[in-house]
């Protein structure tokens, strides 16, 4: 009788701590979405797939988020799909802007969707009062390794060699030093087979310059056919590239890398101008690849970069997100600042003035470090930026979806 007693006064102690027990959402308010702004950037980069267009997204509760990427016509579409709802969803939102609109998105239209992501995922963090890797695990490295591509190097001087420039990058703190594939001016004649030679030259120009354990990387940017690939990884295999970048066609990627690699040892990075984790899926099971080029926004953002980033540590391998700009290599910072595999991140913002953003990226001694700022951790400008989009209304015209029995969106 007394045991009876005792597990009914469990019982009914138990049910009063839960009734009093507030809800873990509680604390988070309600809030909505009511307008989406993209902004233009003081000298914006022209090219479409690298937008730095300024994207926020403004709530009832009078919290905005930042993010980056996309154009006018692609980020008013998506953009509109988010108007009244609640931005803490982020998975069902992402999952809406994708597969409303009938068609699969391309590229340029999952690099706006991308844009839209980093702004929810900075929003949430302020929300929480937390940084965006704090939300996703929290940091799995002390900093982020850099190579450089345009950014300023302190000692690199024109007309250096290219030895001269691998030890200054080096020196500088830098990972690796970063070479093209004997690169012509542009709009002149590429000759391929000449040009081979004269990457095998460089290459070795470049292991003097970073020494005998110092690291170094060539991007072939696609230049050569697969014949030509194959001599000129051969002939720099023995000086040990860390990574040999895109040395085929995009377009060719899950033909001819699988030959590539059965032809070369020299390690393979490639994926720069690809989309989303069915792109990589293959190269990286079949480890055709030893890294991933994927970056930010155009996966599709952070929602679709922890799933990359996911397939690649299931199979060892590594990430080297491509560079857009400087709003999204913060938010590389973040999300991939949590992967536990091999990162290298491509970096050129050191030495330039970013004038719309007063706080951004925290950069030194050629590493990018992470910061507990709340969200993405950057702070803008406006009187910098020149508004190009408002969107306040929903978009619903031939906006069709289904649902499965228990909510989760499936496709028309």
């Amino acid at each position: 009788m007394q045991r009876r007693n005792f597990f009914r006064t469990l019982a009914a102690t138990s049910a009063l701590t839960l009734a009093r027990t507030p809800r873990v959402d509680a604390a988070v308010p309600k809030m909505k979405i009511t307008r989406v702004r993209a902004y233009q950037p003081p000298d914006p980069n022209p090219l479409f797939n690298q937008s730095d267009m300024v994207v926020t997204i403004e709530t009832d509760a009078g919290v905005t988020g930042v993010g980056e990427g996309g154009s006018k016509d692609m980020l008013e579409q998506c953009a509109g799909r988010l108007i009244g709802r609640d931005p803490h969803y982020i998975e069902r939102l992402w999952q809406d802007m994708s597969r409303s609109f009938f068609y699969p998105p391309g590229r340029e239209k999952v690099d706006a969707l991308g844009a839209l992501d980093l702004a929810l995922w900075d929003l949430k963090g302020k929300v929480h009062n937390l940084p965006v890797h704090a939300l996703l695990g929290g940091m799995a490295r002390n900093f982020c390794e850099c190579y450089n591509t345009a950014g300023v190097i302190p000692g690199v001087r024109p007309g250096m060699s290219v030895q001269e420039r691998a030890r200054a990058t080096v020196e500088a703190g830098y990972r690796a030093f970063r070479m093209d594939a004997a690169a012509t001016p542009a709009n002149t004649t590429y000759n391929t087979r000449e040009r081979v030679n004269r990457l095998a030259e460089d290459c070795a120009q470049a292991r003097e310059g970073v020494g005998k354990d110092g690291d170094w990387v060539v991007d072939f940017h696609q230049r050569f056919d697969l014949s030509d690939a194959m001599r000129g990884c051969g002939l720099i295999e023995h000086l040990a590239p860390f990574f040999v970048e895109d040395p085929v066609r995009a377009e060719a990627f899950q033909e001819d890398l699988p030959l590539l690699r059965r032809a070369v040892k020299v390690p393979i990075a490639a994926g720069e101008e690809w989309g989303n984790r069915w792109d990589f899926n293959k190269l990286v099971e079949a480890h055709d690849i030893d890294y991933v080029r994927a970056t930010l926004p155009n996966v599709g953002g952070i929602t679709e970069m922890m799933k990359i980033a996911a397939i690649c540590e299931t199979h060892f391998v590594g990430i080297v997100p491509h560079f857009t700009g400087p709003i999204a290599t913060a938010a590389l910072a973040h999300s991939l600042g949590t992967f536990s595999g091999p990162v290298l991140m491509e970096y050129n913002f050191q030495g330039k003035t970013l004038p719309h953003l007063p706080v951004c990226l925290d950069f030194k001694n050629g590493k990018l470090y992470p910061n507990d700022r709340p969200g993405l951790g950057v702070e803008l400008d406006m009187k910098q930026l020149k508004q190009v989009a408002e969107i306040t209304q929903p978009v619903t015209a031939r906006a069709q979806t289904y649902f499965r029995p228990d909510g989760s969106i499936t496709n028309w």
